[in-house]
């Protein structure tokens, strides 16, 4: 089994983020389920509905998802393919797991790329130049910042864009800038835990970026102490 970042002790700081993390995965789970069942009681029960109801769904699962593709990096727990590098000897393993990683690297950060010229027009913002890395900032790009989500009503706390990105005037509904703000966000966040998973690699505190079969040797490693306990008591 390879050594995990979660094996050593953590510091306030790291418990802290760990938990804000999980805590916020956790919300928008169970926000996009109390949102989906109330919009389901309300029309099938009374008649009505939340119009912006599946539109919230829709975003906070995006969020739900590059956050959590971040926290499987960070946790070591995505799921994968060994079966051809199983077969290499250690050494091949290990060779194999640092391409890996470095191809991941390199992939999510043209993910980063994209995902900040993509969101940078909303918030009134010049995307990068260059195809695949950035070589600079593109000028005279026709900002988005009026671009508003279809039914999601705008929030107070958000009025302060209104000045700051769409020269004064008024949103009549959320801005877009606002919910696609995952995409930068949620992607640097896969490229950090990333290049933080390539250095443990290297360093052979991780064998790779997948979880391979620890899960099951967990689990077997659980039933068995299960099974001694339960001898024990008889």
């Amino acid at each position: 089994m390879s050594h995990q970042s979660g094996d050593k002790p953590q510091s306030a700081i790291a418990r802290f983020i760990d938990a804000l993390e999980e805590n916020i995965i956790a919300g928008i789970l169970g926000a996009m389920t109390l949102i989906t069942f109330f919009n389901v009681v309300l029309r099938y029960v009374f008649n009505q509905s939340f119009i912006w109801g599946l539109e919230v769904v829709l975003i906070l699962f995006a969020w739900l998802v590059l956050l959590g593709i971040s926290y499987g990096f960070k946790k070591n727990t995505h799921l994968g393919v060994d079966a051809v590098t199983n077969m290499l000897p250690e050494r091949g393993k290990r060779i194999m797991a640092i391409l890996a990683a470095l191809a991941c690297v390199i992939y999510a950060a043209l993910l980063m790329k994209g995902a900040w010229d993509y969101w940078a027009p909303f918030a009134a913002l010049q995307p990068t130049e260059g195809r695949w890395f950035p070589t600079g900032f593109t000028e005279n790009t026709r900002d988005r910042a009026f671009y508003m989500t279809d039914q999601v009503p705008m929030l107070e706390m958000f009025r302060w864009l209104e000045d700051a990105i769409n020269y004064g005037d008024t949103y009549d509904k959320l801005p877009r800038v606002v919910p696609y703000f995952i995409l930068p966000f949620g992607c640097g966040l896969i490229l950090l835990r990333v290049v933080q998973a390539t250095i443990r690699i290297i360093k052979g505190e991780q064998l790779s970026l997948i979880v391979s079969h620890e899960a099951e040797d967990d689990v077997e490693r659980v039933a068995a102490e299960l099974n001694t306990a339960g001898l024990n008591k008889e």
